[in-house]
């Protein structure tokens, strides 16, 4: 695609062109033209935004790309650079501040005193504090910049409001297994930039596997690749037969797209729960999986289903509770891996339980009312008379003791006056049966 994207000239301050071939093989295969590009046709295909922006309909303007490693933020920060014919400056917010931010923008003005436009990209915005988010605003508002920002977390939680108003956010996906696919037979393929000369042989369902196994990241499935050809040793012809073994050894620990204080951990916390609630036992095994293959903190799995244990099964079998408290003692004390079980127990046993939101439904029944009548008194008869003064005012009045009084259970008013004949768990619910919330 875009084959006029190679006549484009390369951006000045563009670091494409100075890769050297000591450098990660991701980074020597990254495409250097769009017509290279591999992936996210939702931006790039035929009308996508990204696409009216490279042939010249619209102006580029300043961009927050959202998505996961190795999915091509930075490469399009840079070819989109490329095509306007802008310098490129990048900085990581994990290595740079508000003086590299300032410095940026000086030279971003000096270039603008001959017509040069300036892309400045930051890897990692999210880790920028308020503070150095703040120090961009007036060199993106008055055209000095054009801001690229790439980021791993959701924008909305960790770029302020006056940045993302002023940019287009942008999702890209994970890459698709044959994209990956097409990425590493390039690489293979290449004698200039990839590992060609090396004379590596894998077969078509090796390659496939390796595809499949980087989940979407590019850079992954790059370096896994690098990292097994590098380590098979030629045979007498000087090809290097890359086995099944040797991939997985590159790959090593399956990864998942999980950070313990990132969006995706509370995703899959929420995918699991949503499987336990609709009572689908495979899809609960599976995120529960997903997140302690991915390292979650077990404690933190076994308060999310006591939760549940509570909220969605409740009273439909009182047992569950038990259940799920017994998990969370028993992986306190013993943490993973053996953790596991009591966690599979658990998962496996609230997904099968019978489901109840009623103890949900009453409490935040009885929660409205209570905001709404906060002033109201406690019946007077309701109150216990700790002091003299308090039973002369006529503090517990009326109270009857319903063990020695049966009819006092009946007789007895416990709400208060304006809320009396207020039902917010009716007894003769249903239990057990689903109700909507």
């Amino acid at each position: 695609m875009f084959p006029e994207a190679d006549e484009a000239p390369r951006a000045a301050g563009d670091a494409d062109g100075a890769t050297g071939t000591d450098a990660p093989l991701a980074e020597r295969m990254r495409p250097r033209t769009l017509a290279e590009f591999v992936g996210q046709q939702q931006l790039v295909g035929e009308g996508r935004v990204l696409r009216r922006i490279i042939e010249g309909r619209g102006a580029l303007p300043s961009l927050v790309f959202w998505g996961a490693p190795g999915t091509g933020k930075t490469t399009l920060a840079r070819l989109l650079a490329r095509h306007i014919d802008a310098d490129f400056v990048a900085l990581s917010a994990v290595f740079s501040g508000v003086k590299d931010v300032r410095e940026a923008i000086a030279q971003a003005r000096e270039a603008r005193k001959t017509a040069r436009r300036t892309v400045l990209f930051i890897d990692e915005i999210h880790r920028f504090n308020k503070a150095q988010q703040d120090a961009l605003l007036p060199a993106v508002e008055d055209g000095t910049i054009t801001l690229v920002g790439a980021t791993t977390e959701n924008p909305s939680f960790e770029v302020i409001g006056a940045l993302l108003s002023r940019s287009r956010v942008l999702m890209l996906q994970p890459l698709a297994e044959a994209d990956i696919e097409t990425l590493l037979r390039r690489a293979l393929t290449d004698d200039e930039r990839g590992l060609a000369n090396l004379h590596p042989r894998l077969d078509d369902e090796l390659i496939k596997r390796l595809a499949r196994a980087a989940a979407g990241d590019a850079r992954v499935a790059l370096s896994a690749l690098e990292a097994a050809v590098e380590s098979t040793a030629p045979d007498s012809k000087g090809v290097r037969h890359v086995s099944e073994e040797t991939i997985a050894e590159a790959m090593g620990r399956a990864r998942y797209a999980y950070d313990k204080g990132g969006e995706e951990h509370y995703n899959l916390a929420s995918a699991l729960i949503k499987s336990l609630r609709n009572s689908d036992v495979n899809a609960a095994l599976y995120w529960l999986a997903r997140l302690i293959e991915g390292g979650a903190d077990p404690l933190f799995i076994a308060r999310r289903l006591c939760i549940l244990a509570s909220e969605d099964v409740g009273l439909a079998d009182p047992q569950a509770i038990v259940v799920a408290n017994s998990a969370a003692q028993i992986t306190d004390l013993i943490g993973l891996p053996e953790a596991l079980y009591p966690l599979t127990q658990a998962t496996i046993y609230l997904a099968r339980a019978p489901k109840s939101n009623s103890v949900k439904r009453a409490y935040f029944a009885a929660a409205a009312d209570a905001q709404e009548t906060a002033r109201e008194p406690v019946p007077m008869h309701l109150r216990n008379a700790v002091t003299p003064l308090m039973k002369r005012s006529g503090y517990g009045v009326g109270y009857r003791y319903v063990h020695g009084d049966r009819a006092a259970r009946e007789e007895m008013k416990c709400l208060p006056e304006k809320l009396q004949g207020k039902e917010y768990f009716k007894e003769n619910d249903e239990v057990g049966t689903m109700k909507d919330e």
